[in-house]
């Protein structure tokens, strides 16, 4: 499932999250053990599907949707699930479709999935599971204490990773100061990037399924997350040919998309920065950072200032190299602010050093 998938399938979750309506019905379903079909969105390309049944178009809630699931047809509701269109329906999707699924009710589920882009529901009737089904995909709706345990199992994943990462961050500022800094040292952060990010989008989809029930979960995961956005944006402007946003966005889709084992590769992930020469690429090859990275710890730096200072020197190493008399040339500094970049660049240094 790509990330623009998963994105909609987290929205498409959070209709059914508890606490709204939709799953107050789908309980009251679960719980007299009649089953159900039901439809939601994509009304113009599921038309065509429906067969028999009647027009309802009348306002959602969670008694009428349980009523009307008592009729062995499918339920037809609006893309936001506040209106009822249909009740009853025999659906007839493109039997050509594949499907994995033996049961009729499934099987319908996911062909209307895969033939419309409307999420669509099915309740076993006897087996009392719920079946969410987006462009032929299914996700298995869990109970509430089985998500809190695999949302806790994950949290701690992400904090495991995102403690790592910290230390590789430290350690990489280090080498940058020494100018010691390898392809591999890049290949290693941005995968440890990646890991975090992965990690917190796996979290956000229990967090979606969790609703009401989820909110201590968001704030651990919000805790765990933040400056990371900031911080691995830096990282490839630093390392990228072009460190332009518009490029570094570009090059952080075509990361993201890698498998585990490419974004091991420093070859792949040169490619990709577009430091890949005529030479073969190795995890010892030298780079040099623009310094973006450590002159954002500088407080009160404006990031103006940040880019015009790179501008002038081009790398890390052309900063320090550079006396306070050097910094005060660059427009919009000043002595003052010279000085106050010059002593951060120091005490950063011997923070890293410790």
């Amino acid at each position: 499932m790509g990330r623009s998938e998963e994105a909609r399938m987290r929205a498409e979750l959070e209709k059914v999250a508890p606490g709204t309506p939709l799953r107050e019905g789908l309980d009251y379903i679960i719980a007299a053990r009649t089953g159900a079909l039901i439809v939601i969105g994509d009304r113009d390309a599921v038309e065509p599907l429906c067969n028999g049944g009647f027009t309802i178009n009348t306002d959602f809630s969670a008694q009428r949707l349980f009523e009307l699931a008592k009729m062995d047809g499918a339920i037809i509701l609006d893309e936001a699930c506040s209106r009822i269109l249909r009740a009853n329906v025999h659906l007839v999707p493109d039997a050509a479709l594949p499907t994995t699924e033996t049961g009729m009710r499934h099987r319908t589920a996911e062909r209307t999935s895969r033939q419309t882009r409307a999420l669509v529901i099915s309740i076993s009737q006897r087996r009392e599971v719920v079946s969410l089904y987006l462009n032929g995909t299914r996700v298995i709706l869990d109970q509430i204490e089985v998500l809190l345990a695999k949302a806790n199992q994950a949290l701690q994943t992400l904090q495991r990773y995102r403690n790592r990462l910290d230390q590789t961050l430290d350690r990489l500022t280090e080498l940058e100061f020494e100018d010691l800094v390898t392809l591999g040292d890049v290949t290693d952060i941005i995968g440890r990037f990646e890991l975090v990010q992965r990690t917190a989008r796996e979290v956000a989809r229990y967090i979606a399924e969790l609703g009401t029930e989820g909110r201590l979960v968001r704030m651990q995961a919000e805790e765990l997350t933040a400056t990371v956005d900031e911080e691995y944006l830096l990282v490839l402007r630093d390392y990228a040919r072009d460190g332009g946003p518009r490029k570094v966005n570009m090059v952080r889709t075509q990361i993201a998309a890698l498998g585990t084992e490419q974004l091991l590769e420093p070859t792949i992930v040169a490619h990709i920065l577009g430091l890949a020469g005529t030479e073969p690429q190795s995890a010892e090859d030298h780079v040099r950072p623009r310094g973006l990275r450590v002159l954002r710890r500088i407080p009160m730096l404006p990031a103006s200032v940040i880019v015009r200072i790179v501008e002038r020197y081009g790398t890390l190493q052309g900063v320090l190299a550079a006396t306070v008399k050097d910094l005060d040339e660059v427009d919009g500094i000043g002595e003052r602010r010279a000085v106050a970049i010059a002593d951060g660049l120091s005490r950063i240094k011997d923070h890293v050093r410790g």
